[in-house]
């Protein structure tokens, strides 16, 4: 039985649909990043982001989006982790580790009655409000048919933890994972302790 669930959630340009470690992806939707080649679907769970790639065809992939690449800075973070722990305390979502990166975030979520993939939608768009509030989302003046365009991708990335180890371990990697980039690790309010039941 799944326990918790270990997520990823790219920001706009982290990741594209053509990467050539693989993607979440189906398909590409515009032209000028089909240019780069086919949507490039995995069909496991195990990260590739440590797969070799070549870093000049990734970086000229990215200049054929739409809109610069999203970078979050401090302030936007901050923003971001205060959205997830109001939306944790309203619909009670146990957060076990979360690291808000400029590019993406992890998070460990315990199960819950919501689907890993609505628990995800709701917590970005719970993000998104939260920067555009505070006049600080990375696409503040950039609207599309009325509504602002998005700074997340889409999807997610996610492992379905089913033991305590597993649990444990990501824990861990979510909470080491700043140290990668060179940041210490961080300390977000709505990140609950884990406990077994």
């Amino acid at each position: 039985m799944v326990l918790a669930y270990h997520v990823i959630i790219s920001a706009y340009g982290f990741w594209l649909p053509n990467d050539q470690r693989g993607s979440w992806s189906d398909f590409v939707r515009r032209w000028e990043l089909l240019r780069f080649g086919p949507a490039t679907k995995v069909g496991h769970t195990r990260s590739v982001a440590r797969e070799p790639f070549d870093p000049a065809l990734r970086a000229a992939a990215k200049r054929s989006l739409m809109y610069e690449p999203v970078h979050f800075n401090g302030l936007q973070a901050r923003a971001i982790g205060r959205a997830f722990q109001t939306m944790g305390i309203k619909s009670k979502y146990r957060i076990y580790a979360l690291a808000i990166l400029e590019e993406h975030l992890h998070a460990v979520i315990g199960r819950h009655h919501y689907n890993v993939e609505q628990i995800v939608n709701l917590l970005k768009g719970a993000a998104s409000r939260a920067l555009l509030e505070e006049g600080i989302h990375p696409f503040q003046s950039l609207h599309q048919n009325g509504n602002p365009i998005s700074c997340w991708s889409e999807g997610l990335w996610k492992v379905y933890l089913d033991a305590i180890d597993d649990i444990e371990r990501a824990i861990r990697y979510v909470e080491e994972n700043p140290e990668k980039e060179r940041k210490p690790r961080q300390q977000w309010n709505c990140v609950v302790p884990f406990e077994e039941n």
